[in-house]
């Protein structure tokens, strides 16, 4: 139901973006997160859609392997 608060994760082709879609009872919202080097780690799916914790949707954003959380590149310059 995506009225209940859910958040529904897309990847891109080359896996350094990803888009997030959340409707906040008012209306959609659409954040998007790209990498300068490497790629988003993704689970892969059974049967075409998945359901992954909160945690491991914070690893992923943040650029960290969720199944070996080690951080694997910090920019050097941010803005």
């Amino acid at each position: 139901d995506p009225h209940a608060g859910d958040l529904y994760v897309f990847r891109g082709r080359k896996a350094d973006v990803v888009k997030i879609i959340w409707h906040d009872g008012i209306g959609m919202s659409l954040y998007m997160k790209r990498l300068e080097r490497g790629r988003f780690i993704w689970p892969s799916p059974a049967d075409g859609c998945l359901q992954i914790s909160g945690a491991q949707l914070a690893y992923m954003l943040d650029g960290i392997d969720w199944r070996n959380p080690q951080r694997t590149y910090r920019p050097e310059l941010a803005g």
